[in-house]
Parts: C-alpha cells; structure tokens; sequence
C-alpha cells in the first residue's frame, strides 16, 4: 500500500515570525503522525525557520522551486544544495504558477504577466533531473488550463506533461517521483475537480507512468491531487483508488484545516 502524502504549499505567505508560528501549530497537531507523509513547504526565505521548528518530527521539509545548475550567474534562483542545506528533503517543481498556467489573473495585459515565470516541460525535465541528481524527491505537478479541458484536451495535455517529467529518467529516479495531478483551473479558486474525476486522471497518470517505467514503478508511485483541497472535501478525495494525498495551498496556511487533511490522510490507510 503507498503511504499517503499531504504536502503544503505555502507559496508567497509567511514572514519569519508567521513562518514560525505556523509550523509549530501544524507541528502540535501532526507531528507525530508515522501512517502519513507530512510536508510543509513555505517561501525561502522562512526555509531555515520552519526546519528548526519541525527539527525533532516526524514533518518533512520541501522547496517550492529550485534551478538545474548546482551555482552561478542566476539572480534570483535557489539551487537544489541550498535546499538541502536548509534541511530540504522534496522540493515542487513545475507547479502550474511556475510555468505561468495561472488559474486566474485579473490584470489587462494577463497575457504579457502570465510568462512572468516561464517554467516549460524542457525545464521542468531539467530540475527533475537536478533534484534527483543532488538527492531530493521531487514533487513534479501536471495538470490543464479550463480551455484545455473544455477542448476536450485534458488527457492529452497531462500525458504529454506527464511524459516530459520522466523523460531519461532511469528506473531508480522515476522510483523516487511523486506527482501531482493539479487543474489549473481548481488552483485558488475554490473550484474543486469532482473526486471521481480527478481519480480518473490520477489513473491516467499512472497508466503513462506504467507505459514509460513500467507497472512495478506505476503501482508504488504516490499521485497526489491539488486544486482547492479542503478539510470538507479531502475524505472524498482520499477515498479514491488512485489518490494518494494533497499538494494543498490555502488550506495548509491555518494549522487547524491543515491539520484536519492530515488526519484524513492517516485515516484512508486505517
């Protein structure tokens, strides 16, 4: 049975202080738990804080986006050994705001501000490939805009994401994959793809990742859901065959509700 995961990612919230007080509620509630994988994955900045509070759990610490070169002229970037020397074990990579797919941007010229980070599936193979290399586990998230699934291009549009996450990976790092099914579409806007669906996907996935790795690797690799993941929807969710936890944004910013997914979690292996 594959361990299920619940991984939070803070994006651009927490200062050091807000930081700090946020681990350690999260830590006071989940600390401890072993029947689930715990990730918090705040802003850089507040890397180093989080880990010092987490320092003595059971609660992982990730990044939420790294460069394929170990250092050099990149202003800006962080590198996967300066994750690891915050303490970083996962990092996110290719998550839909990093390859400009935003859910939803209210500005004018949203066209020219969409690109403003630019992640391709070239570059997303390329940070894989780095974070393997340099010994974290990353969390590489696929998933389609609105128009893409109203087109009816859903499946072709993941699985062609899907297929540049693993490629040249051998089986030893395709082994250490987690992936996130997230609809851009569902990111932050409340919307949340209907459970039976996102299952459908997440099995989707696993069926690209048997037709490129093999069966073995497609049956242990954790696929998780994002997109609006709540504590009054997670249990539907993690009841389906194919889900393997959350890679949660809103919800992991209040100790409480981020909390409550994870007990959900530990509770769909009981």
């Amino acid at each position: 049975m594959r361990t299920p995961i619940m991984a939070g990612n803070w994006k651009m919230n927490c200062d050091n202080a807000e930081a700090q007080a946020l681990a350690d509620g999260v830590l006071a509630r989940a600390g401890q738990v072993e029947d689930a994988i715990v990730i918090l994955c705040p802003p850089a900045t507040a890397l180093t804080t989080v880990q010092a509070s987490i320092a003595n759990s059971n609660i992982k610490l990730g990044g939420q986006s790294m460069f394929w070169e170990a250092d050099g002229a990149f202003t800006g970037e962080v590198s996967a050994k300066m994750l690891l020397s915050c303490g970083c074990q996962y990092v996110i990579i290719g998550h839909s705001e990093r390859r400009g797919r935003f859910g939803k941007v209210e500005e004018a010229d949203a066209a020219d501000l969409d690109a403003v980070f630019g992640d391709t599936d070239a570059t997303v193979n390329r940070k894989i490939t780095a974070a393997l290399a340099a010994g974290l586990l990353p969390i590489a998230c696929c998933g389609e805009l609105l128009s893409e699934r109203q087109a009816g291009n859903t499946d072709a549009v993941v699985e062609a994401q899907v297929r540049a996450i693993l490629e040249g990976l051998d089986a030893e790092g395709a082994g250490k994959l987690v992936v996130a099914y997230e609809p851009v579409w569902a990111i932050g806007t409340g919307e949340v793809c209907d459970a039976d669906e996102a299952n459908r996907v997440c099995g989707m996935i696993r069926g690209v990742v048997a037709d490129v790795c093999g069966a073995e690797i497609a049956a242990a690799m954790p696929i998780l859901y994002g997109g609006s993941v709540k504590p009054d929807n997670v249990e539907g969710l993690m009841a389906m065959a194919d889900i393997d936890g959350g890679l949660v944004g809103g919800a992991s910013l209040k100790a409480d509700s981020f909390g409550a997914l994870v007990e959900a979690a530990v509770k769909s292996v009981q």
